[in-house]
């Protein structure tokens, strides 16, 4: 029955835009507007919520470019977005591949008002991006000990199935959310079918995102607004054209792209107070 219904109200909702302007692999050799500082990213944000985006998806940088765990730069950030914009503001606490778990854990020292969460390995790539379920738990309660709600960061069925093992048992506080991500190597697959296998996997009721890499994301990301996703994410971190060949001049034209393709498939863009009504903060 709960199929059923999200197939006939598959539109009733609007759609959240998630940003994730900088993330933590791509680099300036790569998309020249990658931002670095705790200003330009923040800039960055608050331009891609005037363009549409209604969250953000924060990693942050050295000046140099390289991934990370400074907590003054997430509070620079997070207070300079604050300042200019009511978007959701969202902390990773993935960071990158060679990061500690304390490392990861920075962004917490912001006070974000929503941080995601990996349950469970992948190979990333070449590499090992490494979380075990005590690590994991760590990151649980560390989180709920600064009263942060955890979105949950699917790279492959196994994460669901961990996180909702986590739900039960009372592991994860602060309700439930998933952003499913598809065509990492090494993670599920960017296909149809996935979304599908996915998207079953999710108890009713639950806010989810769509999030697919590079060349995928347009396809992948349409086929959730199809299914009824609470929201869909885009930026920098995920992939940096705005069309094949054509790099995008910044993040906030990547959102005017997928805020005009959300409309033209028959689905509102959320603002930022329903996104909080839509992500359960409220």
């Amino acid at each position: 029955m709960s199929g059923m219904l999200r197939a006939r109200n598959w539109d009733a909702d609007p759609v959240v835009i998630v940003v994730a302007p900088t993330g933590a692999e791509v680099t300036r050799a790569m998309q020249p507007a990658l931002p670095h500082t705790p200003n330009e990213i923040a800039a960055s944000a608050v331009e891609c919520a005037a363009a549409g985006a209604a969250a953000v998806h924060l990693h942050v940088r050295e000046p140099d470019g390289r991934p990370s765990a400074n907590p003054d730069y997430f509070r620079q950030t997070i207070e300079r977005i604050r300042r200019q914009s009511d978007m959701i503001t969202m902390v990773s606490t993935g960071g990158s591949v060679d990061m500690t778990v304390e490392e990861r854990l920075s962004g917490l020292e912001a006070a974000p008002y929503l941080a995601g969460i990996e349950t469970g390995s992948l190979n990333f790539g070449d590499d090992l991006f490494l979380t075990s379920r005590p690590q994991s738990l760590h990151i649980a309660k560390a989180a709920a000990d600064r009263c942060i709600p955890l979105e949950v960061e699917a790279f492959e069925l196994g994460h669901i199935h961990a996180a909702i093992r986590m739900i039960e048992a009372g592991e994860l506080s602060g309700g439930f959310r998933v952003n499913l991500v598809f065509g990492v190597p090494g993670g599920i697959d960017a296909s149809p079918d996935s979304l599908t296998a996915m998207h079953r996997a999710l108890p009713a009721g639950i806010p989810w995102t769509v999030t697919a890499i590079g060349r995928h994301q347009r396809r992948m990301l349409s086929l959730g607004i199809l299914l009824g996703a609470t929201g869909v994410r885009v930026g920098f971190e995920d992939n940096i054209y705005v069309r094949k060949g054509q790099l995008a001049r910044s993040n906030a034209e990547l959102v005017e792209q997928i805020a005009d393709l959300t409309r033209s498939l028959g689905r509102q863009i959320a603002t930022c107070a329903e996104a909080r009504s839509l992500f359960q903060l409220n």
